[in-house]
């Protein structure tokens, strides 16, 4: 048995986990920074590097506690060292290396989207009976997986542990990043996905003809265009747009400029990001003949991107619960466990990559 210890601060998540043979959660603790940052509408970096130092330590004893550990029990410590803001990253990777070397534990750095794909490595409680944790199947190989959060939106493939190919990328805006923008721009706050997948409750998704990029023959994605398009509707609700962009279901008067429907708009950005999501998703899938298809990232606890993938993905879809889609320490203990068993370690000269690629 291997247990781990994660350390994830690659932008506004503090974070520290305990897991038990890369799929096990014994402890998770996440001390996270949205309310410090929701009054710029997105993350502040220096801001954000400062609070990890705040944070760091007690994060840490938390979840030593709460695991009931010793730093004799543990095997390893893995640590996030890239992508993400440079500042936050060092605030754990110095952390995670100044443990490792005290205590005379293993050190591993961490790929932060690997992380991502690995949280569907673990069991979806916390808490689980012997026999609930032996039924639970690991993910196949060949598989799919989209990664989609604020900073990134991959496509791919992945045949075996580590054995990663990259089908498709955003070209441009991410779709976290593009829901952030959205929100703001519609005054619903920050975060952005969780504000527009509550405002688009009742709202009517065919209600705006928002553009599709579908960037054919290609599996990459863009978002670009989507936001400027959703820029001009509110414009042209305010009067100030000078090149209209027609709704479907209404046609706006010369003569009074009514409100924004928010509840609609709102339903159709979210139809229109699912719609391409699903739809490259489900090609990859078929062309690749994977097994399973994976979500992974902030945006894969979209309840409407989940019902879709379910609906529309030929093949079996796994996700998480909301906590393990967005940024924790636990997806980064399970990726430790897998290299902690390949053997591989990080020495001391291990350093922070803010654009550091899976592939």
């Amino acid at each position: 048995m291997s247990l781990i210890l994660g350390m994830e601060t690659s932008c506004d998540e503090t974070a520290a986990a305990i897991v038990a043979d890369g799929r096990r959660i014994v402890a998770n603790v996440v001390a996270s920074q949205v309310e410090l940052h929701r009054q710029y509408g997105g993350v502040f970096p220096e801001m954000a590097s400062r609070q990890h130092v705040l944070d760091i330590v007690p994060v840490i004893r938390e979840t030593m506690a709460r695991a009931n550990a010793e730093w004799s029990d543990l095997d390893a410590i893995a640590v996030t060292n890239g992508p993400g803001l440079v500042g936050s990253l060092l605030v754990g990777v110095n952390a995670a290396k100044a443990i490792a070397w005290a205590k005379g534990l293993p050190l591993m750095g961490i790929n932060h989207m690997e992380a991502h794909v690995y949280a569907n490595w673990l069991l979806p409680l916390a808490r689980v009976g012997k026999e609930a944790e032996a039924r639970w199947s690991d993910p196949q190989f060949p598989l799919v997986c989209l990664i989609v959060s604020g900073g990134h939106t991959d496509l791919v493939w992945m045949t075996d542990h580590g054995e990663y190919r990259i089908l498709g990328r955003t070209i441009d805006d991410a779709a976290g990043e593009a829901f952030d923008k959205v929100a703001r721009l519609l005054g619903l706050g920050y975060p952005g996905g969780p504000a527009i997948q509550a405002k688009a409750e009742g709202g009517d998704p065919e209600a705006f003809g928002l553009p599709r990029a579908w960037l054919d023959g290609s599996y990459d994605f863009s978002f670009s265009g989507l936001k400027t398009a959703v820029l001009r509707v509110v414009q042209e609700y305010e009067g100030k747009g000078k090149r209209p962009l027609r709704a479907r279901a209404r046609q706006l008067s010369s003569d009074t400029v009514p409100k924004v429907p928010l509840a609609d708009l709102a339903a159709s950005f979210q139809a229109a990001v699912a719609d391409v999501l699903v739809e490259k998703t489900r090609r990859a899938a078929e062309e690749f003949h994977a097994k399973e298809v994976l979500l992974a990232g902030g945006v894969a606890s979209n309840t409407l991107l989940r019902q879709r993938m379910r609906e529309e993905v030929m093949v079996p879809v796994r996700h998480l619960p909301p906590a393990l889609c967005t940024d924790n320490a636990a997806m980064v203990a399970a990726v430790g466990h897998f290299k902690y068993q390949a053997g591989e370690r990080s020495g001391w000269e291990l350093d922070v990559y803010p654009r550091l690629g899976l592939d």
